[in-house]
């Protein structure tokens, strides 16, 4: 009989069988299938069927079975500034540009190093990883060590290098160079990519701007930029270049479809049409939008114009979490309070940004944001046979709505187990954070000589 052969060592066979309660490939847009599985190969998803069908079809498989649980694409954060996740609760209860100008920047004037954005950066992603996202889009200095420190852990990342003008900065050159020097770097590496990162239209002059764009362009990458975070910033783009921040960016040729806006808070109908006319992406941000006060953005808008839409934690220093599941929630609840829409972006709507949302803003949609066939096996299991969670009547409302990250049971990057149950699965990966681990006090004493005397638990110690 087949139950009584041996199981093959997964380890040694050349396909895997991941069998799952439901299936939610995304694509269709809301299927979701009962009772089928995938087929890896390769790192890739080679099949997609009935358990049984699978098994008849590749009887030499290895099976992780996957009872009650939800397998779907793992999440992609569109935004993110992973190092920061060392400055987590060091910048608390501040607006925009109090918190930049008062915490973060004195912070990365006397914290910053290469030492600091890779243990900042592996830190941030051991905490993705365990709670299903596969892929981030992150926006940081030193671009290589970013680079190296995904790796490391075993994300998929579009690292983006960040370039500033404004006083202390390094010379916006000098940052340009190390984003390309990283894109040369990596460029055969598949789970890697490089983004150019301008900080913001209020921190990057027009001329370093057009130079971005023509770089972008010939070299064919993306480029992510803050824009409308604030009331602030509009204010002071009319104010300096008599027009909006949008249209400056159209002016100097930025607005296309390798463009991922983050944020998009402040924008009017006008903004929205301009980037759903360019094939521009956003990135919403929703927990850090709140906690920063900078508003809500006009997601029903930008989805009925046509806008992709992507979701992102942003950094930990002001969200605190780089959770996508509960950024998930937090995206399809705010869109129908700030609407007055109980429709405004549904269950399967949010997911797909959380997805192959992010996935197409990042260029990346053919190779990942979906459980197609060929794709990259980049996926998470979320159990959903709990007490707390039963029963199940729709397990996309379950996933966006009621699950959290401690209901990821396993995720897998290019069809390799990276976090089983909130933990790093690899033996490297998790000897490399607890090397990070074993520092972190010293990071915490050097933070705290900059801020205690703005901090009143910090100045009581």
């Amino acid at each position: 009989m087949l139950r009584a052969r041996p199981p093959p060592d997964p380890s040694m066979a050349s396909t895997t069988l991941l069998l799952p309660d439901w299936l939610i490939p995304v694509e269709p847009d809301r299927a979701v299938l009962a009772g089928h599985g995938i087929a890896v190969r390769d790192g890739r998803i080679a099949d997609i069927a009935p358990h049984a069908v699978l098994r008849g079809r590749h009887p030499d498989a290895a099976e992780r079975a996957l009872p009650g649980c939800a397998l779907l694409p793992g999440f992609v954060n569109l935004h993110t500034h992973a190092a920061m996740s060392l400055l987590r609760g060091a910048g608390d209860d501040l607006p925009l540009m109090a918190w930049l100008q008062e915490r973060i920047w004195p912070l990365e004037r006397k914290l910053m190093s290469a030492d600091f954005v890779y243990d900042g950066s592996a830190l941030a992603f051991a905490e993705m990883l365990a709670g299903g996202t596969t892929c981030c889009a992150d926006m940081y200095f030193h671009p290589e060590e970013v680079a190296r420190a995904a790796l490391s852990m075993g994300i998929r990342a579009a690292v983006g290098g960040t370039v500033f003008e404004i006083p202390g900065a390094p010379p916006a050159q000098e940052m340009l160079a190390q984003a390309l020097a990283a894109h040369e770097k990596y460029r055969g590496e598949p789970g890697l990519r490089v983004m150019l990162a301008p900080h913001a239209p209020y921190t990057v002059g027009d001329d370093m701007l057009r130079h971005l764009a023509a770089v972008a362009e010939e070299a064919d990458l993306t480029i992510a930029i803050h824009l409308h975070e604030t009331r602030q910033e509009v204010q002071e783009a009319l104010a300096t270049h008599g027009m909006r921040p949008t249209e400056r960016l159209a002016h100097l040729g930025l607005l296309s479809p390798r463009l991922v806006a983050v944020h998009g808070v402040h924008l009017d109908s006008d903004d929205i049409a301009l980037l759903a006319a360019h094939g521009v992406s956003l990135a919403h941000c929703p927990a850090s939008n709140l906690k920063l006060a900078s508003g809500f953005a006009p997601v029903a808008g930008l989805l009925e114009a046509g806008v992709n839409l992507g979701i992102g934690t942003d950094g930990a220093a002001s969200n605190n979490r780089l959770d996508m599941l509960s950024e998930l929630r937090l995206a399809a609840l705010l869109a129908k309070g700030a609407s007055g829409d109980a429709r405004a972006l549904p269950a399967h709507r949010a997911l797909h940004a959380a997805t192959l949302g992010g996935a197409k803003a990042l260029g990346w949609d053919r190779e990942i944001g979906s459980i197609t066939l060929g794709k990259y096996a980049d996926l998470v299991a979320i159990r959903l046979d709990s007490a707390r969670l039963a029963p199940v009547f729709d397990p996309v409302s379950h996933v966006v709505y009621a699950a959290g990250r401690e209901d990821v049971e396993e995720v897998w990057v290019g069809g390799q187990s990276v976090a089983k149950k909130l933990q790093l699965a690899n033996s490297t990966s998790k000897s490399d954070l607890e090397r990070i681990m074993s520092r972190i006090s010293q990071w915490r004493l050097r933070a705290a000589g900059v801020i205690s005397g703005t901090n009143t638990y910090l100045s009581q110690e």
